[in-house]
């Protein structure tokens, strides 16, 4: 829808936006039917059928990659209310309380979707274009204008049951059931008050000289329709091509977060199955890694061990190397000792015999006594040491 929209000069007529937002509609009804709020309404969600086909202006819903359940298949039992959650969507189309980090429920889809008629009528919303350093800033500011803007300001030029809408669906309780056959009959209403007929004549099928949008254009400008130009185009689809790398970013985001939460078999309980797989293989992959590590370590360890063995055999060498054998030192100290026991053997047989001259006096002395012979030595000149004794020998 946002290529058509683009294509139409970025506007829609009344009385094509009316039809839109009947299918559009009765498509997000569908959706809730089925247990599942969408959650990321926005008009690049939004498609019609081929050309020349019968499906040509019938509108599809796709991309389901941020829906979520709101109540249990089997019981109908409502999510509950929470607040500080994460934002889910586009932030140019969602609902206020998605701002505020409200839980969504049904009326937030529809919210959305009074948003997208008003851009569709409109050509655009009073909260684009703001300025931020940051995404979240800029969210912030988008959520603050939402809030400062009137309903009857948002709506004012346009039939009043736009008004109502959007008035309705804001004041819807988180789990109340949106009265769809009303919602739709207003869009009858302000179908009448235009005077237009519900005659599936879409402003796209004008297009190309009233050949519609199908493969007949060979311009390689598609926007060559019904504007060739539209103002300030290249810098929308800048714009457009940044929400929706972000969109993109989002729905990765949030379907990771879907597949770690999975419901159990009652429906009462929610177990994160994929979570703890995720551990296990977690746990894998971190046994996995101390294994290679220790694997590592090992090497690293022989490899280091085998050179420390090398040095340490070195050194062991270089000590029985520099280390002197003992054994042959104590023989030669024991040789050296017999040699000067020899030699002073030796010199004392060289050198004469010394006495003890006292023993010697003491001796002769004893001699003489024990022969009863004593003769006087006082007046004798002393003689050698070697006389005496010889005379003392003699006698």
């Amino acid at each position: 829808m946002e290529d058509l929209f683009d294509w139409c000069g970025r506007k829609f007529s009344i009385k094509t936006v009316v039809m839109v937002a009947k299918q559009m509609l009765t498509r997000v009804q569908a959706i809730h039917e089925k247990n599942l709020i969408y959650r990321d309404i926005k008009p690049d969600n939004f498609l019609i059928g081929r050309p020349g086909t019968k499906t040509a202006n019938l509108i599809f819903v796709v991309d389901f990659g941020m829906a979520k359940h709101y109540r249990d298949p089997k019981s109908k039992q409502h999510i509950p209310y929470r607040e500080r959650k994460s934002l889910s969507g586009t932030a140019r189309y969602m609902s206020i309380n998605t701002h505020l980090g409200r839980e969504q429920s049904r009326r937030d889809d529809l919210e959305a979707l009074g948003h997208v008629f008003m851009y569709f009528l409109r050509g655009g919303l009073p909260w684009q274009g703001l300025k931020a350093a940051t995404n979240k800033q800029k969210y912030e500011k988008i959520g603050e204008k939402k809030q400062t803007t009137q309903v009857k300001e948002l709506c004012a030029g346009f039939p009043e049951q736009f008004e109502l809408y959007v008035t309705y669906v804001r004041s819807l309780g988180f789990e109340e059931t949106p009265d769809y056959d009303y919602l739709r009959s207003l869009f009858t209403q302000a179908l009448k008050a235009v005077g237009e007929a519900e005659d599936g004549e879409y402003d796209w099928m004008k297009l190309n000289g009233g050949k519609g949008w199908d493969s007949s254009n060979k311009k390689p400008n598609l926007h060559g329709y019904g504007h060739p130009n539209p103002p300030g185009h290249g810098d929308r689809d800048r714009e457009r091509d940044r929400d929706r790398e972000r969109d993109r970013e989002r729905v990765h985001h949030q379907s990771r977060q879907n597949q770690l939460q999975v419901s159990s078999s009652n429906g009462s309980r929610q177990k994160l199955t994929s979570v703890s797989l995720s551990e296990s293989g977690m746990n894998r992959q971190q046994s996995q890694l101390r294994r290679d590590r220790s694997d590592r370590g090992d090497r690293d360890q022989r490899g280091r061990a085998a050179p420390s063995q090398t040095r340490l055999q070195q050194g062991q060498n270089t000590m029985s190397m520099n280390v002197p054998n003992y054994a042959s030192l104590q023989d030669q100290q024991q040789q050296q000792q017999q040699q000067q026991q020899q030699q002073t053997q030796q010199s004392r047989a060289q050198q004469p015999p010394q006495y003890n001259e006292s023993r010697l006096n003491i001796n002769a002395s004893t001699n003489d006594q024990n022969n009863g012979t004593h003769e006087s030595h006082e007046h004798e000149p002393k003689k050698g040491l070697w006389a005496r004794l010889t005379s003392a020998c003699c006698s």
